[in-house]
């Protein structure tokens, strides 16, 4: 299944999220950018930086949404939240892409499992549109985030190709951007996910009051790092385009596991 172009009349309608809040700098960035060339962008995104939401739904209580301006909405909400009240009701019709972004940070390898930016852009291609995620790569132990407009610029980029040229609907793009003046990126390359050491541990501290809380630990650094993947690429000063989908089968194992499933007798649990 190819995903669709914009209507006949050339009109773009992008949906823009993000997991940073609606106040972070990146998504201001974002929506400057991709509004150069849409006709409309609408932006709905959390209240508050819900980094590390991966793909949660609010199911325990309702979800509040105060409008800003028109077509800006804070949602007091998950990033995913964000998109499916867009696209399911409160746009009153599909955005023709939704992109989410730019993160304050990468999103590499196994950060695809956490981030709510990518989580973002899931929901959108669960919801029927073609989608990407967005992030700006720096080193947080040595510098602070600077060159939004680079990885804002990159989406458009992406953006336009897409409407170019449709990729299969089950398509997510999770792009990286070195955090470089545009004139100093190399250029745009496909890769795959590389991987991290695991994290590491908790760090367990004590309130006033005694009592013990613990914070996360930091992920863990990179492990399969080589050429082709996300994290060679930005190291290179080249955009990192790697194609995900969100069908977690494992093709290869499933003649596998139906014989060694075969093997279990349902007689045998004499409980």
């Amino acid at each position: 299944m190819i995903v669709s172009k914009p209507d006949e009349k050339g009109t773009m309608h992008i949906l823009i999220s993000n997991d940073d809040g609606l106040d972070a700098t990146g998504i201001r960035h974002l929506a400057e950018q991709i509004g150069e060339q849409a006709d409309r962008v609408t932006i709905i995104a959390p209240d508050r930086d819900r980094s590390g939401a991966s793909n949660s739904l609010t199911l325990d209580r309702p979800i509040r949404v105060e409008k800003r301006r028109d077509d800006v909405f804070k949602v007091f909400g998950t990033p995913t939240d964000c998109v499916h009240i867009g696209i399911t009701g409160l746009l009153g019709e599909e955005p023709d892409m939704v992109i989410s972004g730019v993160n304050a940070g990468a999103n590499m390898g196994d950060d695809v499992l956490y981030s709510g930016t990518v989580a973002a852009a899931m929901e959108g291609r669960f919801l029927g549109s073609p989608a990407m995620a967005v992030s700006l790569a720096y080193d947080y132990e040595k510098s602070r985030p600077t060159h939004y407009d680079t990885a804002a610029r990159a989406a458009r980029m992406l953006m336009n190709r897409l409407v170019e040229e449709p990729l299969p609907a089950d398509t997510i793009l999770n792009v990286n951007v070195p955090d470089l003046p545009w004139d100093e990126i190399k250029g745009f390359e496909t890769t795959r996910l590389g991987h991290r050491h695991r994290s590491e541990d908790v760090i367990p501290l004590e309130d006033p009051r005694g009592r013990q809380f613990y914070w996360i630990g930091a992920p863990g650094g990179e492990e399969d790092n080589g050429p082709g993947t996300d994290f060679n690429a930005i190291r290179r000063g080249y955009v990192s385009v790697t194609p995900i989908h969100v069908d977690l089968t494992r093709y290869q194992a499933l003649d596998p596991v139906g014989q060694w499933v075969q093997n279990i007798r349902i007689d045998e649990d004499a409980a």
